[in-house]
């Protein structure tokens, strides 16, 4: 599978990066227990920051794509497939638009929101969540 980074596009890179291997997933160009280039092979590959290729990796990790064996390497999950389906992203954006209808229906203004949002968001970070 061909990944290309396009600096052009206003998506930042590390989603260009996830949405490109979830496609090969869904595609089938990419199957379960096949091996992804290193985290500093790909950033090498593409001419990014290692830390970007890092975050991209961390979403997929997460979202059950690829799972990390250590010094062996990077791997396509065995869910991939489920894991590729699923938008994490999106489904925070419906949930907080959500949200925010609630609280404009019953009259907050959009800075009491922004400001109990910071608040709630610097109270978790101070929790470690």
């Amino acid at each position: 599978m061909q990944v290309t980074i396009n600096i052009d596009n206003p998506e930042p890179a590390f989603a260009q990066l996830t949405a490109q291997i979830k496609q090969g997933v869904l595609g089938g160009s990419l199957n379960p227990g096949d091996a992804l280039p290193s985290i500093r092979q790909l950033a090498q590959d593409l001419s990014l920051n290692p830390k970007t290729v890092a975050k991209a990796y961390r979403m997929l990790e997460r979202d059950q794509v690829i799972e990390s064996k250590g010094y062996r390497g990077t791997f396509i999950h065995q869910n991939a497939m489920a894991g590729s389906t699923h938008d994490l992203a999106a489904w925070v954006h419906e949930r907080l638009t959500k949200t925010i209808a609630v609280l404009r229906d019953a009259g907050a203004t959009d800075s009491e929101i922004r400001i109990a949002f910071g608040n709630a968001m610097n109270q978790q970070i101070s929790k470690g969540t």
